[in-house]
């Protein structure tokens, strides 16, 4: 078997057209005949090719079929092309977006490369910006497809492939397959023909999107006044999101946000958080530093490509259901009618909110492929959300989730509130006086071997708990349901909990969810005490039972 390794990473370097990418193979295969350590680094590059999972292609930075590098990005664009010329689209339009990771900007020219040699008319975005903007700018170029090379919120040696489709959002089954099938069937990586004529775009684009989002908002339905004096905090966290935020601010009429200097300007290396993640323990503690200074009302963190938030107020971060909760109740209170979305990891509430409205709600499976695809002619999407910091409040102009359309309803709902002399967390309070508190937190566990993740899901599955805090549950296997997805749903009264893989992360997640009456006597810090304690209780019994 290592034998014939060795010989697929031999193939591999001498078809591979990057000379950096090619020689870090040759080395390793040259020191597999002493260093055992170069061998298993050969066996885990060679174990089999990236797949699509939630959001595309994502990776290590390295050679080889399981790494992202040069040659991975041209079978992919390659696979894309031909997917798309066997949908009848040749010549049609490609837009190409990148963030500011490492060699993102050459993947995107590797992409555009390859894209242009197979007859397509490429578009390039100017220069590393936000995720969103490029889902904005497949349906406002009028696009066929459009591509983002980016990994998101994954460590500094990570990068990924996203892949749109007319409709600018995230591939779903069947294409995510027969685009795959087409990659595997691509041949050699030096043979694939390149084009050198993509166009380069203008600003035009940043400018349309920053447009939309403003007008999709309405901020003007809020005095400016109370606009101007809402104080805000702020951190691209090393990211792409900054400028393009900044303007929509600014267009929004909204002071100047105070921005956390030492993770303003896009870095790689993302130098001073352990996880680009705004979910990480400590990601966002320069920014509630800054908050404190500065006085904010309200504090933002986006993650590195700008399509996630997290909020904070009063010294708490809030987690992706408070935030996606409050947001739909500003909607709705507002008055947009049509479909609310959230995944099913998602928390209960805005099921609850919804039927208290009386307008449509829909559970989807985890990823915002999912969610924003939610809806019917008749109700359209109106909002969605997933816990994990994601937010479409503006789907007619992203049709994904949008860390800056998100930040901005933040802030006009901060605002709004300010007047009335109340905060995001005081909304938060008299929500859970009317429909109780629902605490949901989160047990992620990170492993090397995934085979720890198979057996812990299969031991779920063959064995799950009779009981979780002492009430009965029961046990529904969600690949079995309406809604196929690799996960276990643990279900009692007043308590859930979700078991699934992650599918951008080496992660086995639990999602946990307490539902606690409010006291007329006792009131909402009593129930935020008892959640708290739930939830504590609920890890130490999954941990025990998921047996990592």
């Amino acid at each position: 078997m290592i034998a014939d390794m060795l010989e697929c990473a031999r193939a591999w370097a001498a078809d591979d057209p990057h000379d950096g990418d090619r020689a870090e193979l040759e080395a390793l295969v040259a020191a597999s005949s002493t260093d055992p350590t170069a061998t298993a680094e050969l066996t885990r590059r060679f174990a089999g090719p990236l797949t699509f999972g939630t959001a595309g292609l994502r990776g290590p930075l390295r050679a080889g079929p399981a790494g992202m590098n040069a040659a991975v990005v041209t079978r992919a664009a390659a696979g894309l092309a031909r997917y798309l010329a066997e949908e009848g689209h040749v010549g049609r339009g490609i837009a190409v977006g990148f963030d500011a990771r490492h060699r993102s900007d050459e993947f995107a020219r590797v992409t555009a490369g390859v894209l242009t040699g197979a007859g397509f008319a490429v578009s390039v975005l100017p220069r590393p910006l936000p995720t969103p903007v490029l889902s904005f700018a497949v349906r406002h170029l009028g696009a066929v497809a459009g591509v983002m090379v980016t990994a998101s919120h994954n460590p500094p040696r990570d990068n990924g492939y996203k892949v749109y489709l007319s409709d600018g959002a995230q591939l779903v089954p069947p294409a995510d397959r027969l685009i795959e099938a087409a990659i595997g069937a691509v041949g050699s990586a030096r043979d694939v023909a390149r084009g050198e004529e993509w166009t380069i775009l203008g600003d035009d684009v940043e400018d349309d999107y920053v447009a939309a989002v403003v007008a999709a908002l309405q901020p003007d339905r809020l005095d400016a006044a109370a606009r101007r004096r809402l104080v805000v905090a702020y951190t691209a966290m090393h990211g792409v999101g900054a400028q393009t935020t900044a303007r929509v601010f600014a267009a929004a009429g909204f002071a100047p946000v105070h921005s956390v200097p030492e993770q303003e300007r896009p870095d790689p290396e993302f130098p001073t958080v352990a996880f680009p993640n705004p979910e990480e323990p400590g990601a966002v503690d320069l920014l509630v530093a800054l908050a404190d200074r500065a006085g904010a009302d309200v504090a933002i963190a986006e993650d590195p490509d700008a399509d996630r938030c997290s909020v904070v107020c009063g010294g708490r971060q809030l987690t992706g259901d408070e935030v996606g909760v409050l947001l739909a109740d500003w909607l709705l209170r507002r008055g947009v009618r049509g479909t609310y979305a959230a995944s099913l990891v998602s928390g209960s509430l805005l099921g609850r909110l919804t039927e208290a409205h009386g307008v449509p709600f829909a559970e989807t499976p985890t990823g915002f492929k999912w969610i924003i695809r939610a809806g019917t002619p008749a109700a359209p999407l109106v909002f969605g959300y997933e816990e994990a910091l994601g937010y479409a409040v503006t789907p007619s102009v992203a049709h994904d989730k949008d860390g800056i359309s998100a930040a901005l309803a933040v802030a006009l709902l901060a605002a709004e509130l300010a007047v009335d002399g109340r905060t995001l967390t005081d909304r938060l309070d008299e929500l859970a006086r009317e429909h109780g508190l629902f605490a949901t937190g989160q047990l992620s566990v990170r492993v090397e071997d995934l085979s720890l993740i198979s057996g812990a899901m299969a031991r779920l599955r063959a064995r799950p708990p009779a009981q979780l805090l002492g009430r009965d549950v029961e046990a529904t296997d969600l690949a079995e349901a309406d809604l196929p997805v690799d996960a276990v749903r643990l279900l009692g009264e007043g308590v859930r909990v979700i078991v699934r893989p992650s599918g951008t992360e080496p992660k086995l997640k639990a999602y946990l969810e307490v539902v606690v009456p409010v006291s007329d006597d006792a009131g909402v810090p009593a129930a935020r005490r008892r959640g708290a304690a739930e939830l504590d209780q609920l890890r130490v019994e999954m941990i025990s039972t998921l047996e990592l």
